[in-house]
Formats: structure tokens, C-alpha cells, sequence
């Protein structure tokens, strides 16, 4: 046997490792992590108090969203479920859950909404 079949002997194994801990990292990215970065497809609009409408394209599924100005209208067109909150940080009671391709508008006697989440 020459030294040469020997040395790509010795190579084949750690190249086999790590082609399966890349396999199991891939796996795991496309299963465990795949919210991260992932967007709801399509725009969240509402209309603030002093009646501007605004439009968010796609935002991120994850975190607490903030309705600058407050919402007392909005239109979900994204293909995510979403929950409305009274508070800036999306906490506290009186929420309401908002299917996709929805809207939601207050009465005039009711505070505004301040935040949101989506549903994943």
C-alpha cells in the first residue's frame, strides 16, 4: 500500500464527521430556528387617532410591535394571525385576537390599541 492511500485513508473519516455534524446543523436549522427572521407576508395597516393610515409590509413574526400614534383601525393582510394590546409592550388585558385578512375598528369611546404580536 502506498503512503498516498494511507493518507487519504486517514482524511476519509474526519471528512465523513464532519459532513454529518453539517447534515445535523442544517437538520436543526430547518426544524428549531426557522422563526428566526421569518416575516409575516403581507401588510399590517391601520389608521391612528388623528386619522393617518399607515402601512407595515411584512413584518417579523417574532417580538412585540409597536402602533406609533396608537390604532384605532386596523386591517391584517398578512397571512399571520395577529394580537391586539392596549399597552406599548404587549402585556395587559383587554386584547383581542385578530384573524388574517381581517380588520378590527374601535369605537370612539374606547382607548386605541398600542401594540401587537403575531401568532406563530
Amino acid at each position: 500500500m502506498s503512503v498516498t492511500a494511507t493518507f487519504h485513508r486517514r482524511l476519509r473519516r474526519p471528512r465523513v464527521a464532519a459532513g454529518a455534524v453539517l447534515l445535523a446543523l442544517t437538520a436543526l436549522g430547518a426544524s428549531g430556528c426557522s422563526g428566526l427572521g421569518r416575516t409575516a407576508v403581507g401588510p399590517v395597516i391601520y389608521t391612528t387617532e388623528r386619522d393617518v393610515e399607515v402601512m407595515e409590509n411584512s413584518p417579523l413574526v417574532r417580538g412585540c410591535h409597536p402602533l406609533p400614534g396608537g390604532a384605532k383601525a386596523v386591517d391584517n393582510n398578512t397571512l399571520i394571525d395577529m394580537v391586539l394590546y392596549r399597552s406599548r409592550d404587549c402585556t395587559g388585558e383587554g386584547s383581542t385576537y385578530l384573524s388574517t385578512r381581517l380588520a378590527d375598528e374601535d369605537a370612539a369611546s374606547t382607548p386605541v390599541w398600542r401594540s401587537y404580536t403575531l401568532v406563530h
